[in-house]
């Protein structure tokens, strides 16, 4: 901040020698010529002018005394703000929030364990559900995340992140508004039998190759076509211009305007959770294992 040689340049203007500066900085005034030499040098200005009668102001000398105490107060002030922004920050999780990733269950299970953590705030922290640049988001747990909540069975995504898991949604299905099914308030899979079904690819996600090595042996009669391996609007919108079936989840029901999400009468579901960095901090540790008391895995 503010160079310290500004109270060696005080201390010789307030007391007009360098002898009487010394006293009241506690150093020699050999000490004092020396520092005051090298401000000099450091902003390329004469400021004092010495003489037998003692030190004496510049005109440069008078500009930089007129503004020096304000400089040296109002970088007091900033440091000051910046270690208060530091300890606020020290005492706030940070919850990223998309559209396909909410922060609602996190909110709901903040009042349930905030009790736990008294001086601590959350700041939501949006950020877009792009299937290009999710995996960026997720590597920023730990900076600019303390924490992500939503679906979580990829292999990619637990490479680069923890997770505790706090439940599972259950899997249905999405249509357009136009669709022969959207009526329904729910299936069974057999009226599925000559539909698309959009879902991630093989591979990444164990429970959707559960599902879908289900489909493909005992109801062949459903054709699978891939997305984007991680799901963002544009898988939406694609399913509301083709008609054809999306693989959904309970808690994305009211992504798009368009669709309409249809239970279906399977048992398949995928866990959701908590995602925090590898390298989490105690607090975020704690928090973890709190949520964790409450929501023990099965």
């Amino acid at each position: 901040m503010y160079n310290p040689l500004l109270d060696t340049f005080l201390a010789v203007a307030d007391s007009g020698s360098f002898t009487r500066a010394a006293d009241r900085l506690y150093i020699s005034p050999t000490a004092v010529m020396k520092q005051m030499n090298a401000l000099e040098k450091h902003l390329d200005l004469k400021l004092i002018e010495r003489s037998p009668t003692g030190a004496h102001l510049t005109e440069a000398g008078r500009i930089i005394y007129r503004n020096a105490k304000f400089l040296i107060d109002y970088s007091r002030k900033s440091v000051e703000e910046a270690m208060a922004a530091t300890r606020a920050r020290d005492t706030t999780f940070c919850v990223g929030t998309s559209l396909l990733n909410p922060a609602k269950p996190f909110m709901d299970l903040w009042y349930r364990v905030n009790k736990d953590f008294p001086d601590y705030r959350l700041h939501l922290v949006p950020f877009e559900d792009d299937h290009n640049g999710i995996l960026s988001e997720i590597d920023q747990l730990g900076g600019k995340f303390d924490f992500l909540i939503g679906v979580c069975d990829s292999r990619t995504w637990m490479s680069l992140c923890s997770f505790q898991p706090l439940g599972r949604y259950k899997k249905m299905v999405a249509v357009s508004r136009e669709h022969r099914l959207a009526s329904r308030t729910q299936i069974t899979v057999e009226d599925l039998y000559g539909e698309t079904l959009m879902m991630i690819p093989r591979g990444d996600s164990g429970t959707n190759d559960f599902i879908r090595n289900d489909l493909e042996t005992n109801h062949p009669e459903i054709h699978i076509e891939d997305t984007s391996p991680f799901y963002d609007l544009s898988v939406f919108n694609r399913c509301a211009e083709t008609g054809n079936v999306l693989l959904t989840i309970e808690c994305w029901q009211h992504v798009h305007p368009g669709l309409v999400s249809i239970p279906v009468a399977w048992e398949y579901s995928i866990p959701y959770g908590l995602l925090y960095s590898l390298n989490a901090p105690d607090d975020v540790l704690r928090f973890v294992d709190a949520a964790a008391a409450l929501y023990p895995e099965d």
